[in-house]
């Protein structure tokens, strides 16, 4: 093994040949072994963790720059599109799972995501770079939608590579501990880009942040960028794809091979709908909807909202290395099939809890004053600016965070709308924001049980370390060497593009459209429940497996 350099040389002179001392092919002596299996798992997860922390800046900056890149007058409308081009990005994965998958099964899972890594960096640097609406028009959402569709092809290269590639250096029986180190990657990015987020945001202060600062956490990613790019060059590729390609077993085709043979196709219909497609709409309530639930319904503050999910996503995150590690021992099957079960048992009341945690005055409100809306409701849009009185009138509630029965009258001249005992007609906003003070409503929470919010966010985190720590080593586990990037792949990014990137849209929308601030809660619980049960009959047991 090579020995490292005196200890007086800058640590940059001394970390490439660390790297390189420990990404050998394995040898016989186990404490090496297991030496170099440490790093590789942290060599790949440091750039994961950098790529994710990229692509989740857009989703925990949308509320503030929405209305920059739309066109402006309904700040509603704007978040919902900001959100539906988060998506966006969402729905291009299975595209760069193709390419970038099938890169990795011909040249190399390192080399596949060393390119993902420059495209996703080049890309979030552009967006803190990019004019506003009223700056150049139309243009502003274009070039927004064409840099999160860059990210979005990027993050379908990379995790595939980076799954394939820490698994195949594990050591058999381990593969479930060492990959659920990744799997951590994507909460711990979610969580740096919060911290960073605040911090930009204490240091400009708030209204220089809404201007400007929120440019800065897309900049100082060329930083985070650098780093990560330096890391990775220094890595080996993984034993098993150069033992392949040493005995000629490299796929030549892999995505024609990969579609051409039915009992692989068959492998990716039951990673897609036994596993992924439950396993993405759990992680993305538990963290995404979540957040966006406590800052835009619950109207907790985003400094505080901040610190809860940071305090939460500390405690909750080792929780994924626990089931990963218990998926070795116990099996991945049974673990990722009962925490979908959970969720979609416990979803509804953490949200609840989650409600009465922080906000406790405002369900009080919203129980003991019954708020009806009747009116016109042919020209409704969750993306058009509200027109008629009864759009306005439903716009602005839930703004607000409440709830609202609405039933459609055709023959009512404007808008009737009853909070409490107070009959109002027509719309105007001073009007209504007047009557709900009388009837005793006020926006912001004044207290928060800090504890119970923080325990309800550590659950959803078991939730997701079930479902979602033992995935990685269970797709690996489950496709041929040869095609094994390609396959697992796109199952996955279809899962997760399709149904997990429009979750916050969808569970937004659901909100709006039927009034009730838990509506959109239904579209994660009845996908994780379907996913269970198909997940019971069809996923095989993979822990023994073979994968050279």
């Amino acid at each position: 093994m090579i020995a490292l350099p005196a200890s007086r040389k800058s640590f940059f002179r001394r970390l490439p040949r660390f790297v390189l001392s420990f990404s050998q092919a394995p040898t016989t002596d186990p404490a090496e072994n297991s030496a170099k299996t440490r790093i590789a798992i942290v060599a790949a997860s440091v750039g994961t963790v950098f790529e994710w922390y990229d692509f989740f800046l857009y989703g925990s900056l949308a509320v503030f720059f929405s209305a920059y890149f739309f066109p402006p007058g309904n700040e509603s409308s704007a978040f919902l599109a900001a959100l539906a081009t988060f998506g966006a990005g969402f729905a291009v994965r299975p595209i760069g799972a193709l390419i970038f998958g099938a890169l990795g099964d011909r040249i190399g899972r390192k080399r596949s995501f060393q390119i993902t890594m420059v495209i996703m960096g080049a890309s979030t640097f552009a967006v803190g770079l990019l004019p506003s609406y009223a700056q150049v028009g139309l243009w502003a959402p274009v070039l927004l939608v064409a840099l999160r569709l860059a990210q979005g092809l990027a993050v379908g290269g990379e995790y595939g590579g980076a799954a394939t590639y820490v698994a195949e250096y594990a050591p058999e029986g381990r593969r479930g501990y060492a990959t659920s180190w990744l799997q951590t990657t994507s909460t711990v990015a979610f969580l740096l880009s919060l911290v960073v987020v605040l911090v930009c945001r204490v240091a400009v202060g708030d209204e220089a942040f809404k201007q400007w600062g929120w440019r800065i956490p897309f900049l100082s990613s060329a930083a985070l960028l650098a780093v990560s790019v330096y890391i990775r060059l220094k890595l080996e590729e993984s034993p098993i794809f150069e033992k392949m390609k040493a005995e000629g077993r490299a796929s030549r085709r892999p995505i024609a091979e990969a579609f051409g043979r039915w009992d692989n196709v068959k492998r990716m219909l039951i990673l897609l709908f036994g596993i992924t497609t439950g396993m993405t709409v759990v992680w993305y309530t538990a963290q995404f909807y979540c957040l966006f639930f406590l800052q835009t319904v619950l109207q907790v503050d985003y400094k505080t909202s901040c610190l809860v999910f940071t305090v939460g996503l500390i405690l909750g995150t080792p929780l994924i290395v626990v089931a990963g590690a218990l998926s070795d021992r116990i099996g991945r099957k049974r673990i990722m099939v009962t925490g979908l079960v959970l969720a979609a048992l416990t979803l509804m009341p953490s949200f609840r809890a989650l409600a009465r945690f922080t906000n406790p005055a405002l369900i009080a409100f919203s129980e003991a004053t019954p708020i009806t809306i009747a009116g016109d409701a042919g020209t409704f849009s969750v993306f058009a600016k509200p027109s008629s009185d009864a759009d306005k009138a439903r716009s602005f509630f839930i703004r607000n965070g409440l709830s609202y029965e609405f039933t459609a009258a055709s023959d009512t001249p404007s808008v009737i709308t009853q909070i409490g005992a107070r009959r109002l007609e027509g719309f105007d906003e001073s009007t209504y924001k007047g009557a709900l003070a009388e009837a005793g409503f006020k926006a912001q929470p004044a207290q928060i049980n800090f504890v119970g919010t923080v325990a309800v966010i550590v659950w959803m985190l078991a939730l997701v370390g079930m479902v979602y720590g033992p995935m990685a080593a269970f797709m690996v586990e489950l496709f041929p060497a040869r095609i094994r990037s390609t396959s697992l792949s796109l199952p996955y990014h279809l899962g997760v593009g399709i149904l997990g990137g429009f979750l916050p849209f969808v569970a937004s929308a659901l909100t709006v459209y039927h009034g009730n601030i838990f509506a959109g809660l239904w579209y994660p619980i009845v996908i994780a429940g379907v996913t269970a049960i198909v997940g019971w009959f069809i996923l095989p047991e993979t822990k023994d497996a073979d994968i050279g």
